[in-house]
């Protein structure tokens, strides 16, 4: 079994479901602490700031700064600042909660600009509004750029399916005429930047996840080799229609050697 010096963690499904701690996901970030091997935890939830993740995270046993924490809102910070020159503006029309907020307007190169952004990017917003809809769309229609946080069409929570940013930014891409650039996993922008936060090459590196959805295709769509864990969204059965399976398949992640 080949070995990797960087994992690419998802939380959700991986380290906890909800309020309940999975115990083998918490053992398998201790022993890659104990053996030293670089890490980041890559979560496409954008309703927290990295601090409140890494206080979610020690809730749960693990105990971890910002620096290990890496989100759509910081990608999509990474992406926008590539595109335009050091120290210019950039105008943005945001959809979302405090992760994406602050993520952005603490920097002051980002700009709020409800008027005539060069871009509107959307996270998932509890308190999306028709207001919020039609300011986007506006502005899209425009000429903005469409950027979505992530992809995620639902979010498991106390068994049920609640709609998710990608269904929020399909009502927008149907009344703006434009298809957004998704940052979060499974596309690649997140994983690009990750991995060039880390210092790490996609041949040393293996993304960890419980979603084949999100996780495992991140790594089909950036060419990084994957480990499924049995322990969340995604079951052994549901392989079965899978065109591409994932590198590895565990039932839980006390089965997995560094």
């Amino acid at each position: 079994m080949k070995k990797y010096s960087c994992y690419l963690i998802d939380l959700d499904g991986t380290i906890y479901r909800g309020k309940e701690t999975i115990e083998s996901g918490v053992e398998f970030v201790h022993r890659l602490d104990e053996t030293k091997i670089p890490y980041l935890f890559l979560t496409n939830n954008t309703t927290r700031t990295p601090e409140m993740v890494v206080a979610k995270l020690q809730d749960h046993g693990v105990k971890t700064d910002v620096s290990h924490i890496y989100t759509p809102v910081m990608a999509t910070a990474s992406y926008l600042k590539d595109k335009h020159p050091r120290n210019t503006p950039i105008r943005i029309y945001v959809i979302g909660q405090i992760g994406v907020r602050k993520g952005l307007f603490s920097d002051p190169r980002f700009v709020l600009d409800d008027q005539n952004p060069e871009y509107v990017i959307v996270g998932m917003d509890t308190d999306l509004t028709y207001h919020k809809i039609r300011t986007a769309c506006r502005c899209i229609r425009n000429g903005a750029t469409f950027i979505a946080t992530n992809a995620d069409k639902v979010l498991p929570a106390n068994g049920e399916l609640l709609p998710g940013n990608g269904s929020q930014c399909a009502m927008i891409a149907t009344a703006s005429g434009q298809e957004p650039l998704f940052i979060g996993k499974p596309a690649k922008p997140i994983i690009d930047y990750a991995l060039k936060k880390i210092n790490k090459t996609k041949a040393e590196t293996l993304i960890v996840g419980d979603y084949y959805q999100t996780d495992i295709c991140a790594g089909i769509n950036s060419h990084i080799d994957t480990l499924l864990t049995l322990t969340g969204v995604t079951k052994k059965t549901d392989l079965q229609s899978v065109d591409v399976q994932p590198t590895y398949v565990v039932n839980n992640l006390n089965e997995w050697q560094l």
